[in-house]
């Protein structure tokens, strides 16, 4: 297991502790896990001691759902403490079910779908001007494409020539508890981004090499937006919720997340009973 594996595995780990006492959005959560992962660890500019820094990369989660994979790869990297875990959900924090800049590292409140591609132009925009190097990332879902607001962002950046944002598309084919090209069908999305001004790459969300090469080839071109379109499993890491519609928010019992855990770590009898869980 390579030390991104194994920092995605603890990630998923906490995200799946956080599946109780009031529950979470799991199974987006656990399908964006290795891009987060890649993004902090390989490609950003962004780590513990510079999370003020003007001149720090900034990564912005639109799909703010998705926190959970989020507030444990900061634990993992020391942003927070991973103690501060243990509020989810309470009055006493901040640590909720979307992003709260109350949280380091957190750059905008998110939980409104489309809303944050159009902030991550701003600042894109901004580093422009003051001829700054920052890469502006923002992750967007591939139900949230059905927001016109994210069309509008990419005309406004194609047309200023934002080279330096990045639009990365958990594409799960999973919009809340229906698949997407059941409700309004997305593909062929490659050449809907195109048509917008893009420059376009399309890789596999779950593999850390798959992503070094996909952002390193798509970080050279200039004069376009970037989008990278990765192909994930909604629930990954847990096949006994894999790619299933109803699997969107869950609120399991302290002894199915138990379950759950080692389902994680592979052990065959114990997803036999997860999918017990979750055929209820």
């Amino acid at each position: 297991m390579t030390e991104n594996e194994a920092l995605a595995l603890k990630v998923r780990e906490t995200i799946i502790k956080m599946s109780t006492d009031g529950g979470c959005f799991i199974g987006a959560s656990l399908s964006c896990v290795d891009i987060l992962v890649f993004l902090y660890t390989k490609f950003l500019n962004i780590n513990k001691n510079n999370l003020t820094d003007p001149n720090r990369d900034y990564l912005f989660l639109s799909k703010g759902h998705d926190v959970p994979a989020m507030y444990g790869l900061f634990s993992e990297l020391g942003f927070i403490e991973k103690s501060r875990l243990d509020n989810h959900l309470k009055a006493n924090d901040s640590v909720y079910w979307h992003p709260n800049r109350n949280i380091p590292g957190v750059e905008f409140y998110s939980g409104s779908l489309g809303h944050l591609p159009a902030v991550a132009l701003g600042v894109a925009m901004d580093c422009k001007i003051e001829k700054a190097k920052n890469k502006i990332v923002v992750i967007t879902g591939d139900g949230e494409l059905n927001e016109g607001s994210v069309w509008e962002t990419l005309l406004v950046a194609s047309a200023y020539k934002m080279d330096n944002l990045y639009i990365v598309v958990d594409r799960n084919k999973f919009q809340a508890n229906k698949a997407t090209e059941d409700l309004i069908p997305l593909e062929k999305l490659e050449a809907k981004f195109e048509a917008f001004g893009c420059e376009v790459v399309r890789v596999e969300g779950h593999d850390f090499d798959a992503l070094e090469n996909g952002f390193e080839a798509i970080a050279k071109t200039n004069g376009k937006p970037k989008v990278v379109i990765c192909d994930t499993v909604r629930g990954k890491g847990l096949p006994s919720i894999e790619a299933k519609a109803d699997r969107w928010f869950v609120n399991f019992t302290h002894d199915e997340v138990s379950q759950l855990l080692n389902e994680l770590h592979g052990n065959e009898t114990t997803q036999l009973q997860s999918e017990t869980i979750v055929a209820r």
